[in-house]
């Protein structure tokens, strides 16, 4: 045991070395800049069609906390959940536990990455939307869609990582995966107009997608902070507690 540590490269070096190896990885990934970007600066596109085309989805900034939080749970949920559910049943990750590498490095430079382009994803898409939607918000309206982001990003990743703890196969995780996805959609976009009833809307209002639609939406507006809004962060913060005890808790390292 004495000789492992000893033979433990430095935290920084490894850490480096991990960050450099994921990121690379990350930008190769067709897919992954498909979901984190594209679908979102679709979304914006197609909205900004027409005099009253935003307004008829909520107004232009519900629209661009539409994207935003689409673009998040589709690069969280489908993306980072995929591929570590991938990794782990190929070996990779079993193969980068036996090195000397503390496995919290290994895990924490995966999230990392990801947390870092849903970010930079995420600023590329505000800056689109305000351009299409002829908004003009501040600086400090930037910085805390900016906090959003990173909160929303902990939101999905959290439950990509509980659902990669719970499900072994990388093809059950895809597939509820896809299946989630269309529940959380269907239930923060069209529980929130009204349509599916009242007991429906109040639900979708603390849902992953609701709840983070609601902060893009007034950070990126002008309304004033509400008790909507603090229920929104106390359920986003709910969300990341419960889901990350999940996925730490359950989380194996190899399928078998």
């Amino acid at each position: 045991m004495t000789d492992a540590i000893s033979r433990r490269p430095p935290a920084g070096l490894a850490m480096r070395s991990l960050l450099r190896a994921d990121a690379i990885v990350l930008l190769h990934s067709r897919v992954a800049t498909v979901l984190a970007l594209v679908l979102p600066v679709v979304i914006l596109v197609a909205t900004s069609f027409g005099k009253n085309s935003g307004q008829r989805l909520g107004g232009p900034a519900l629209v661009i906390g539409l994207a935003l939080t689409l673009g998040l749970l589709t690069s969280c949920l489908l993306g980072y959940s995929l591929t570590l559910a991938h990794d782990r049943e190929v070996g990779v990750l079993q193969r980068l536990r036996v090195t000397p590498t503390a496995t919290w490095m290994i895990m924490t430079s995966r999230i990392s990455v990801q947390v870092v382009t849903n970010l930079i994803a995420s600023i590329v898409v505000v800056i689109v939307g305000v351009i299409l939607h002829g908004l003009t918000p501040s600086f400090v309206q930037y910085l805390l869609t900016i906090v959003v982001a990173a909160l929303g990003a902990a939101v999905f990743l959290a439950i990509g990582q509980a659902l990669v703890g719970l499900v072994s196969s990388s093809g059950a995780v895809n597939a509820i995966g896809r299946i989630l996805f269309i529940v959380l959609v269907l239930l923060g976009i069209l529980g929130g107009t009204g349509v599916l009833g009242d007991v429906v809307k109040t639900i979708s209002q603390w849902s992953p997608v609701g709840a983070l639609m609601t902060l893009f939406s007034d950070v990126i507006g002008t309304t004033s902070w509400t008790g909507q809004d603090t229920n929104a962060l106390l359920a986003c913060l709910g969300y990341i507690v419960v889901f990350t005890f999940i996925g730490v808790r359950w989380f194996r390292w190899e399928t078998h």
